[in-house]
């Protein structure tokens, strides 16, 4: 199978690996490439076509080996795994690299609640030692004043500002992000559908239905027509029979490849559009938790639960005192008596009054540090989370946060509308909270 590779991707990879390998007189290069973007798009499935199309031998390590009971094993272990791919640079005779997935999950900060370890510092520090001295890499122990060969180290992570700075910094990791564009997407798209002839015009169909998706939701689509070859399969043999006809088989099992169309295409695609926005939407840990149950004002609706904060910082609001329903009226009639013209936000607040846990959540985001916004999407995108800014406040008065924010629900009042908290320091959301349904349905915070 002939898979795609952007020229984006490839031009990037193939220029740092080279040169490093090169000797460039007064150059000093950065031996880190971190290539970071959005989960599913497809960072260490390009990288690996890149190695196989230059022919570059790679050591791996996965981000979940960078954590260990013992203090300093997964520092040794980055040193031993470099170690490694510069031997076989010399025994083998041909370029290597040493790959790092995910590196952010395995020693980034994500929140106040993720545990800062000593093996997480000494990660950082290695890979700030060995991006510093490449080719004078020591194991813990002993000391060997032999140069050994330079190696590039190639890391891919979703969210790089998470990582300890100086590790990131210009001089010992250059930044690629990768957001594949519209041709990059029929190109990777077109790759895995390739051996089903599916044509480009299905092709870009496809690929324009579910522009929100990530690449690897189109070879998981592709999968899924296969359940029906399987279950055809079990219904032949007998449920009881499928484990002794699958585990060691007598003779190789074959299926015929299914009927690859279109149709059946966008409505199996459908189905796991719909099977994403569940998992949104239900939220049922709020219903079996007591803690968060007890922090909701009345029952879940029937047909769907409102969907929980979605905190990266320790929540305060459990302790800020509660506003009365009262209190948030008089506020709204207050401003009202304050001679504001007809249409002006402080009567759209008043007209659509708020509920008073959005009232307190917005305070309390407010006396936080955070800056408050709000986001929009009708009922055909909710199912693609095609959410649109409405407004980004920037004020730290609550009442005019309270104003906007019932301005944004009168203004949009057949569509679903959302709360947002904002770090402005690493402009990171620290909450997501839908508060309107579409004709004007409010959820409180839970």
């Amino acid at each position: 199978m002939a898979y795609y590779i952007s020229p984006r991707f490839l031009d990037k990879l193939a220029i740092h690996i080279t040169k490093n390998y090169l000797n460039l007189d007064g150059v000093k290069v950065p031996l880190i490439l971190g290539v970071h973007g959005h989960k599913g798009e497809g960072k260490t499935f390009q990288c690996e076509l890149v190695y196989e199309r230059m022919g570059i031998e790679v050591v791996h390590i996965s981000g979940g080996e960078l954590e260990s009971p013992d203090a300093g094993d997964p520092a040794r272990l980055i040193r031993l795994r470099y170690r490694e791919a510069a031997e076989l640079v010399r025994v083998r005779g041909v370029m290597a690299v040493l790959m790092i997935n995910d590196l952010d999950a395995g020693a980034g900060r994500f929140d106040a609640m993720t545990q800062y370890t000593v093996n997480t510092q000494l990660v950082n520090n290695t890979l700030m030692n060995i991006a510093d001295t490449p080719t004078n890499v020591q194991l813990p122990g002993s000391y060997d004043d032999k140069p050994i060969q330079r190696v590039p180290i190639i890391v891919t992570g979703n969210d790089f500002a998470t990582l300890y700075e100086p590790l990131v910094r210009d001089g010992r990791m250059e930044k690629f992000y990768w957001q594949p564009d519209r041709s990059d997407r029929l190109g990777i798209v077109g790759g895995i559908f390739a051996p089903d002839d599916l044509g480009s015009g299905a092709i870009e169909r496809l690929v324009d239905t579910f522009p929100q998706q990530a690449i690897d939701f189109y070879g998981a689509l592709r999968a899924r027509i296969y359940d029906e070859q399987v279950r055809e399969f079990i219904q032949s043999v007998g449920i009881q029979a499928v484990s002794s006809r699958v585990v060691n088989p007598a003779q190789p099992l074959h299926f015929a490849k299914p009927q690859f169309s279109l149709d059946h295409l966008l409505e199996v695609g459908q189905q796991m559009v719909n099977e994403q926005r569940y998992l949104q939407e239900m939220r049922l840990a709020d219903q079996y938790n007591r803690a968060l149950r007890e922090r909701s004002p009345g029952p879940f609706p029937s047909d769907a639960a409102p969907s929980p904060p979605f905190y990266r910082a320790y929540n305060a609001a459990a302790e800020a005192p509660p506003v009365q329903a009262n209190e948030a009226n008089e506020a709204n009639g207050a401003n009202g008596a304050n001679g504001q013209a007809k249409g002006s936000p402080a009567q759209a607040a008043s007209a659509h009054a708020l509920p008073a846990d959005t009232v307190r959540q917005v305070e309390t985001l407010l006396s936080q540090g955070y800056r408050v916004g709000m986001e929009h999407v009708d009922q055909r995108r909710f199912r693609t989370n095609a959410w649109q800014t409405c407004s980004t406040l920037k004020t730290e008065n609550p009442d005019e946060a309270i104003a906007a924010l019932a301005q944004c629900l009168g203004s949009f009042p057949d569509e679903y509308v959302r709360l947002i908290g904002v770090n402005p320091k690493n402009k990171q959301r620290v909450l997501e909270q839908i508060i309107q349904r579409p004709n004007g349905a409010q959820s409180a915070p839970v």
